[in-house]
């Protein structure tokens, strides 16, 4: 008996070193890839490639690309090859390589290549993941949506919420407090996104615990399970969707998809609307020719809260503590938000808020040091021959551009880790060079939302900055640390800034 013990043991150790041999030997083999191209690459190792472990991060994953973008820089590279687990991923460096691929020749990568997966997860089917001509149709929807007029009758929804902020902040004022400037631009965004997307008052301030506002941190918190699984994802989601994996828990989808029901029965039986991006899905939903489903109402709502949230919540909190450590700054911005109140009879108005150059000088340059999608993701969905060189990228090759590493290249933005809004003043505006600068994206695939962020930020700040002034409060710690676990750029820890009235 003991020796048919051994033997069945020797055999599970031989069957297993053989799978461990077996899976090395793929990976070395997968590793070749660029090398049989002679496309210069960054040495992988098993089994994560040349990304970090998702499950132990040391860096962002935006940090990791702009010190791979910045080492290949150094060694004068115009492209370089990575890998994702054993998937080559492309990384132009060249500003021609990087046109051609977001623009001259879009066609060829139309696609972002991220997960998406209708049947087993809804709400990941929305415009920002969806390809081809699923994606052409329903932008073409969807970009009246963002036009001026339906910016301008956003706006009071929005300056709504911003009223309840001003009142948070004297609250805190009176108490003589820090405030931790992250959680209170939290709740002025989740109300913004919960007023415009789904037409319901989250009252964030007052009840901090709501149930929407539960749900929607539970959508952008993830378990290491599902880190492991969004990295799977993002390298693979062909075989992702194969295998009906999810990226969005089932709780959160059940309750936006119920919430979205309920607002929509609630106005078609009623008759009513509202002055929001939810009342324009539901009239594309009744009114177009091409009707939109409801699931697709869904996807796109849940798509402009996970969109608008945090990236806008978080490039005010970076706003306010850049102003807070010049002060000479922030009373620049102050003086131009006063003096344009002054010519708008001290209302704060949609073309009031456009009139404040400055304070957009001062967010593009946040936009700069902190871009809330810190890489732009495309797929080759052909084969495409770079132009000047005998490289054929071929189709399914995912592409990364590398958009931090750009923003913080010297050769395009001289002293980078300056702070410096002079920048995109009206005449150095024009000597940035192209493709240089993509906080938004660039080509056919540009943000569709960037004016509703520019709108809610400058609100936001200017609401702010009129009644208060900040300084950064020793609680605050020093240099901030990017959240390693994150896909956009958000800081570690809190952002206390100390609060006086002007």
């Amino acid at each position: 008996m003991a020796i048919i013990s051994s033997c069945f043991c020797t055999d599970i150790f031989a069957v297993l070193v053989a799978c461990v041999i077996g899976i090395i030997t793929y990976f070395k083999w997968s590793f070749k890839y660029w090398e049989k191209r002679n496309v210069p690459f960054l040495k992988p190792s098993i089994p994560f490639g040349t990304m970090a472990n998702p499950l132990k991060p040391t860096h962002s994953f935006g940090e990791l690309i702009k010190l791979q973008y910045e080492k290949s820089r150094q060694m004068g590279l115009k492209h370089v090859g990575l890998f994702t687990f054993s998937i080559p991923t492309y990384m132009p460096l060249s500003l021609e390589y990087i046109k051609d691929i977001m623009s001259r020749d879009f066609n060829h990568f139309v696609d972002r290549g991220f997960y998406f997966n209708e049947k087993d997860d809804p709400l990941s089917a929305h415009l920002f993941a969806i390809e081809g001509s699923r994606w052409r149709n329903l932008r073409a929807k969807l970009t009246p949506t963002f036009t001026s007029g339906k910016m301008k009758m956003m706006f009071r929804t929005v300056l709504e919420s911003g009223k309840q902020l001003i009142e948070a902040m004297d609250e805190n004022y009176d108490n003589h407090l820090p405030v931790d400037i992250k959680d209170l631009l939290g709740r002025f965004g989740m109300d913004v996104i919960g007023s415009c997307a789904f037409g319901i008052d989250c009252n964030s301030f007052k009840d901090p615990n709501s149930e929407f506002r539960r749900f929607a941190r539970r959508g952008l918190t993830q378990t290491k399970w599902e880190s492991l699984k969004a990295f799977f994802s993002f390298s693979n989601p062909s075989l992702a969707r194969k295998m009906g994996i999810c990226m969005i828990p089932d709780v959160v989808t059940t309750f936006f998809s119920k919430l979205i029901e309920v607002a929509v029965t609630y106005r078609e039986t009623n008759k009513t609307s509202r002055n929001d991006f939810l009342q324009i899905l539901l009239d594309l939903k009744n009114n177009s020719d091409d009707h939109l489903t409801i699931q697709e109402v869904t996807a796109q709502a849940y798509l402009f809260f996970i969109a608008g949230f945090e990236t806008t919540s978080t490039t005010m909190s970076f706003c306010l503590y850049e102003l807070s450590r010049d002060q000479d700054l922030q009373d620049k911005v102050r003086e131009e938000i006063v003096s344009v109140l002054e010519l708008h009879d001290g209302e704060f108005t949609y073309d009031a808020i456009r009139e404040m150059k400055y304070m957009q000088q001062v967010i593009d340059e946040v936009l700069r040091k902190y871009p809330p999608l810190p890489m732009l993701n495309r797929k080759c969905v052909m084969d495409y021959k770079l132009p000047g060189t005998d490289l054929v990228i071929e189709k399914g090759t995912n592409v990364m551009i590398p958009l931090y590493g750009l923003h913080y290249d010297p050769e395009y933005f001289p002293d980078p880790e300056c702070f410096d809004p002079e920048r995109f003043n009206e005449e150095n505006k024009k000597k940035v060079i192209p493709f240089t600068y993509m906080p938004f994206g660039e080509g056919p695939r540009v943000c569709i939302g960037l004016r509703f962020g520019l709108m809610q930020t400058g609100i936001g700040i200017a609401l702010l900055l009129n009644k208060f002034r900040f300084s950064l409060s020793e609680k605050t710690k020093l240099p901030l640390i990017m959240n390693p676990s994150s896909f956009s750029l958000s800081v570690l820890g809190d952002i206390w800034l100390n609060v006086d009235k002007v």
